[in-house]
């Protein structure tokens, strides 16, 4: 007996399947790099004269980079913040149980034995897979820890009005990654918030010669966009949104806080990291929605809500990303990263979305329509 309930596929899906071999999904409306297969429609993305975006110019950097010198300023950073009478925590690590977490706190405390206070905004989203890698970072590097987890009712209408206001559902993460960590640094008087992931191999705005500084603002320049204070509303209460709230500019300077990534230090390489924390310290992947790789996001049960909403907006999600630094760094070709990336930015996040639409009360023909509303320049040609 055949399967008779056979899922009906989505325009974009049929669309990913008409497409030629090693031809982008939107070909012909809108331009990709020609090394990789970023769109110009990604944000901050440009193209030099030879077509080529800034990522694999970046990724180009990396590859002259004195690492050892930049390993010695690291060292030596770190030495400036650690705790001379052991009085306090040397610095926070930010974690969230994804892989750079573990690699981040493995540096931290067994290549340079700091002590840091592991700090933890909770998006109460966690997948089980996540739970479990961060409570075996946890116990696996000894370390102190603080996480601040919002009640789910403040999440649900955040992620409402998160889709009207920045075009994709996680504003609240977007917002407590950065804020949270800053609040308890200025609460415990610490010094030095060390990140991992750089910024310049993930999106235009950064390289590794010309890195984004980290400040008091740098998530809501990034990613959040708007302060918790303008968030408030009718619905939103202001203590829906303590956990989001910055320190002021007054509290940073005063504390002298700084944040540093570690990957502007060392060679920053996913792959062998996540071979390095899994074989090692057990660190768990998980299957993601919208992408082909089990690392990234693995925490999150949402993030191919993320994703998905970028594909709306921009066209393009988590499968192209994965796909072009795939091909930077040789391990499939361009067409064969256009084949990936459509198959996979195209699909239904079904778990996610229909969690997100119950949760919301949006309609899907609404959920498309405030992201289709959202788009700017050439991600108008989309259809």
């Amino acid at each position: 007996m055949g399967d008779k309930k056979r899922v009906k596929q989505t325009r974009y899906e049929r669309l990913a399947k008409k497409a030629g071999y090693g031809n982008p999904l939107f070909h012909g409306k809108i331009r990709y790099c020609v090394r990789c297969c970023m769109p110009e429609t990604a944000e901050g993305l440009a193209f030099d004269e030879m077509g080529i975006c800034q990522p694999c110019r970046s990724s180009e950097q990396k590859i002259h980079i004195n690492w050892k010198e930049r390993e010695a300023k690291l060292r030596k950073i770190l030495e400036k913040y650690r705790s001379k009478d052991g009085s306090n925590y040397d610095c926070i690590v930010p974690i969230s149980g994804g892989k750079d977490s573990t690699f981040q706190l493995y540096v931290v405390t067994q290549v340079y034995k700091l002590n840091p206070l592991a700090v933890t905004f909770n998006h109460n989203w966690y997948s089980e897979t996540g739970k479990y890698n961060l409570e075996n970072a946890l116990e696996r590097f000894d370390v102190d820890h603080i996480m601040f987890t919002p009640k789910r009712s403040a999440v649900n209408k955040l992620a409402k009005k998160s889709l009207q206001l920045i075009g994709d559902t996680c504003w609240h993460c977007h917002a407590g990654v950065g804020a949270f960590p800053l609040q308890i640094a200025v609460k415990y008087k610490i010094k030095l918030l060390v990140w991992g992931e750089p910024g310049g191999e993930n999106h235009g705005r950064a390289t590794y010669f010309d890195p984004i500084p980290y400040d008091r603002d740098y998530f809501t320049k990034i990613s959040a966009r708007y302060y918790a204070e303008e968030v408030v509303d009718k619905n939103i209460s202001l203590s829906d949104v303590l956990g989001y709230v910055l320190p002021s500019k007054e509290e940073v300077e005063k504390a002298g806080i700084v944040g540093i990534y570690l990957g502007d230090y060392m060679f920053w390489d996913d792959e062998r990291q996540t071979e390095f924390v899994r074989d090692n310290f057990g660190w768990r992947e998980d299957k993601i929605e919208g992408t082909y790789k089990g690392y990234k996001s693995a925490e999150c049960r949402m993030a191919g809500m993320h994703d998905y909403s970028k594909f709306i907006k921009r066209g393009f999600g988590r499968g192209t990303d994965h796909a072009s630094i795939d091909v930077r760094t040789g391990l499939l070709t361009r067409e064969e990263g256009f084949e990936l990336a459509k198959k996979h930015d195209a699909q239904r996040p079904s778990k996610s979305l229909d969690y997100y639409l119950k949760i919301t009360g949006y309609s899907e023909k609404e959920f498309e329509k405030i992201l289709k509303d959202k788009r700017g320049k050439k991600a108008k040609l989309l259809p």
